[in-house]
């Protein structure tokens, strides 16, 4: 292919952006800068939203409060997260509405009422009467005041409770039926990249497509434009070769930008503030792959970006212009989104080998099987016959686009 046409004309279309400082620079240098930054700027973003939200001493008033229950507050460590107001029926009373609005407002992060007699009540319990009630006023639309309730909830009310029950029946153990011994079962494997396999299939099967799509548009649909694609046809060169120089040279330059994309991701990562500790406990690391999965992987990959090439490449030829070309184009990337979101929540059952035929969804399927470990051969195979299937009925559909004088001239 060395000395044929359709070499000369990927070598132009190479040197075409590789050539051209300002295309390197908003192709791939600019996309991965952004992505760093963005990625880094919500890190630290959350990172001091988490931070100011543990470091928030709530105000919290309790109404009618109990020895007992200011006992469990003090033991528990509860006052270290919580500026607490103690206030009698009447006080309370006196300030009720202050109180509510200031829980709207954000003033006022938990209020806690128990009734008068509260303890009493509890203590003189019989069958068939009304439970007492404990209320817990709190703002759910504010973070510092659901971090407030879930801190009571979790260090001071299930331990009063026990501490009631126990005054009542003089032994806990009466009040329990069973204990639960939970044991988890699990692959640990998959437990480990249980984030990275719904993320990933996604930001591939999308970054693949964004970067054929922003390179096939000028490849075609702007030189037909320009006219300088109808200068190329009029040359002796046949038309096959043109197409098949115009795909590689596409096909390379998406492949580039994916890759760069990945890159940026493995930087960006780290910067929103997961440690190697914290990726793998939360399914973001321990993913490793054999010499047979990254085969599995770069062949996925490959025959994503050759189906990407075709459509991008058979809706660029049959636009008149760029503009048309971007909106034939942006549905279909949003079908290539809605895919991969779909792999997201796609677990849990044995998904049909069929399935995996099925092109882009197929592939992001699998990928997402190749990163837990549990890619099945057939249906490793399956998804590359449905897209490859797909890609070539594609590119034989630009084949006969070049062909036609009316597509190409749009006459």
């Amino acid at each position: 292919m060395k000395n044929s046409k359709a070499f000369i004309i990927m070598k132009k279309e190479l040197f075409r952006v590789f050539g051209d400082k300002k295309m390197i620079m908003s192709l791939y240098i600019m996309p991965a800068i952004i992505v760093i930054i963005v990625y880094g700027l919500m890190g630290k973003m959350i990172g001091a939203m988490e931070s100011d939200i543990e470091e928030h001493v709530a105000t919290v008033t309790v109404v009618n409060g109990t020895d007992d229950l200011k006992a469990i507050m003090d033991s528990s460590g509860y006052k270290e997260t919580a500026d607490v107001t103690f206030l009698t029926e009447d006080e309370y009373r006196a300030q009720k509405d202050e109180l509510e609005n200031g829980i709207l407002e954000g003033d006022n992060d938990l209020v806690i009422y128990l009734d008068p007699d509260f303890e009493s009540k509890v203590k003189d319990y019989e069958n068939g009467s009304a439970v007492p009630e404990l209320d817990v006023f709190y703002n759910g639309t504010e973070e510092y005041s659901s971090q407030a309730y879930y801190n009571f909830s979790s260090a001071v009310e299930a331990g009063y409770q026990s501490k009631l029950l126990a005054d009542r029946f003089g032994n806990l153990g009466y009040l329990t039926a069973f204990t639960e011994n939970v044991k988890e079962i699990y692959k640990e494997e998959k437990a480990n990249t249980q984030f990275m396999s719904m993320m990933l299939p996604y930001l591939i099967v999308m970054m693949l497509f964004a970067g054929v799509m922003s390179i096939g548009v000028d490849a075609i649909a702007g030189e037909k434009e320009r006219g300088t694609l109808s200068s190329m046809l009029i040359t002796p060169a046949k038309r096959r070769d043109i197409v098949l120089g115009k795909l590689v040279s596409m096909a390379i330059l998406a492949s580039i930008s994916a890759v760069v994309y990945c890159i940026a991701m493995v930087i960006a990562i780290p910067l929103m503030g997961m440690d190697s500790a914290g990726l793998s406990s939360g399914g973001f690391g321990a993913v490793s792959f054999g010499f047979v999965q990254i085969i599995e992987l770069f062949l996925n990959m490959l025959v994503l970006v050759y189906l990407y090439v075709g459509i991008v490449g058979l809706l660029a030829v049959l636009a008149k212009d760029t503009k048309a070309a971007s909106s034939m184009i942006s549905p279909v990337y949003i079908v290539v989104i809605l895919f991969g979101i779909m792999t997201m929540f796609s677990f849990g059952r044995e998904i049909p080998f069929y399935r995996y035929m099925i092109p882009i969804y197929g592939n992001a399927l699998a990928i997402k099987d190749l990163v837990s470990n549990e890619l099945q051969f057939i249906n490793f195979i399956s998804s590359i016959a449905g897209t490859l299937v797909l890609g070539i009925a594609f590119t034989v559909a630009i084949t006969r686009a070049f062909e036609s004088e009316k597509i190409m001239f749009n006459a």
